[in-house]
């Protein structure tokens, strides 16, 4: 009922609004050139209401068309879209399966269809490093790099490229971009330490060493301070490494030897003392001893570093070696047979007792067969302690911050050979 009487309003309207335009008095004349046209007012008024009711149609027409339009592109955008979707797709089985070729192949379809984004250029470099392709990965990677969104992705792929092919120069160039691209990432700074323990930029490697251990800090300190032309700069580098290994030879001997080369002999044999108490070893006697050259006074000053420690293996072999050098024979073999008796069983010892023999008993039947006998225990003795590496094993002739095999910072430790070969450590040699 209400639609009825809307209808039959609407209507109304509309014949009264015809009336009124029916009874409008007056005429409408236009030129236009050499033409004049002229009405009445009511048709005139109603050629304008058809004049604006066509323009309108046109347009809605026109809009239509152009909706037409865009929509066909859309549908083509959508459509390259799902295509290139799939060849990502299939790119991604194809590296899964190791199909190179299929991986090369579906890449570039991807990346013709949805262009170089992220995705695209780093499948198009795993696929052309899978293919061997590595000009084409390079390419990608680089591309990748330059894109503001993805640039450490791109450095990522680029140094993990210049590291295989051991390019340590560009690496290093590669992961300092690659810091500024990505500040603070927890992977690059592990690269970033390695690449400087590879190039030997010991300060920086410790500024950076990962795992954060104190053993590898002191080792990376103590190769730092070696390299540091500052002595200031050298010292403090050395008495860092001694705060996070107190025992650690390397930073003792380090710090001992700087402070000696700077007129400190006091101090040097301060440290060396100190040393010794924490940690015996072979490295400290040969710098606390170096300056000495007569045997006697030798002796004497070896007595002095052992005070605190006259029954400990390093102490009794350095005790009986420079009593062996300035003649005292009898001192040396009660400090090698002590060994003997505690169960000592070391190479050097027997080797040092072979020379006892020889030096106490001259050219005798009873020297010959008694330095017969200690070097035949030296040949299946124990091995004689070095330098080895904890990660991959392997021994080394001297001490350095990071393992020159597998790059372990830290890693070459003073063994008691039971993963070395049987060779002659560092000793104290013979004064002349």
């Amino acid at each position: 009922m209400r639609r009825i009487v809307k209808t039959l309003f609407v209507a109304v309207l509309i014949l009264a609004f015809a009336w009124f335009v029916a009874r409008l008095p007056g005429r409408v004349s236009a030129d236009a050139g050499p033409y004049t046209v002229e009405t009445s007012a009511p048709v005139a008024i109603v050629l304008v209401i058809a004049t604006f009711a066509a323009a309108f149609i046109v347009l809605r027409l026109l809009l239509a068309l152009f909706g037409v339009t865009r929509f066909h592109a859309t549908w083509r955008r959508e459509r390259r879209r799902r295509t290139g979707e799939q060849a990502v797709t299939r790119t991604l089985v194809a590296l899964a399966a190791g199909e190179k070729a299929d991986a090369r192949r579906e890449a570039s379809r991807a990346r013709a269809l949805l262009g170089d984004t992220p995705q695209t250029l780093l499948l198009a470099a795993e696929s052309g490093r899978l293919a061997g392709r590595d000009d084409e990965a390079r390419a990608a990677l680089t591309a990748l790099s330059s894109r503001k969104d993805s640039a450490f992705l791109g450095l990522r792929g680029l140094l993990a490229d210049a590291i295989t092919r051991q390019d340590w120069t560009a690496a290093a160039n590669l992961a300092r971009q690659a810091e500024a691209a990505h500040p603070g990432a927890a992977w690059l700074r592990g690269e970033r330490a390695q690449l400087a323990i590879r190039a030997e930029h010991w300060e920086e490697a410790l500024g950076l060493s990962v795992p954060e251990t104190p053993a590898t800090r002191a080792a990376l300190a103590v190769a730092a301070a070696r390299a540091e032309a500052d002595p200031d700069r050298a010292e403090k580098l050395a008495r860092q490494a001694l705060k996070y290994d107190p025992a650690f030879v390397p930073a003792i001997v380090t710090y001992a030897t700087g402070l000696r080369a700077r007129g400190r002999e006091r101090k040097a044999l301060a440290v060396l003392n100190d040393g010794w108490r924490r940690a015996p070893h072979p490295d400290i006697a040969a710098l606390a001893l170096g300056s000495v050259t007569d045997p006697l006074s030798r002796a004497q000053s070896a007595r002095k570093l052992t005070a605190d420690t006259p029954e400990q293996v390093e102490s009794r072999l350095l005790l009986a070696r420079t009593a062996l050098d300035s003649g005292v024979t009898g001192e040396a073999r009660r400090h090698l047979e002590a060994l003997a008796a505690s169960g000592f069983n070391q190479r050097r010892m027997w080797l040092m007792l072979a020379e006892l023999e020889e030096e106490s008993r001259g050219d005798t039947e009873e020297g010959r067969r008694a330095q017969r006998d200690a070097l035949r225990r030296a040949a299946t003795a124990d091995p004689d302690p070095e330098w080895v590496c904890v990660s991959c094993k392997t021994p080394q002739p001297a001490w350095r911050a990071a393992c020159p095999v597998c790059q372990t910072p830290g890693g070459l430790q003073w063994s008691q050979g039971t993963f070395a070969r049987v060779a002659t450590p560092p000793m104290i040699t013979r004064a002349a």
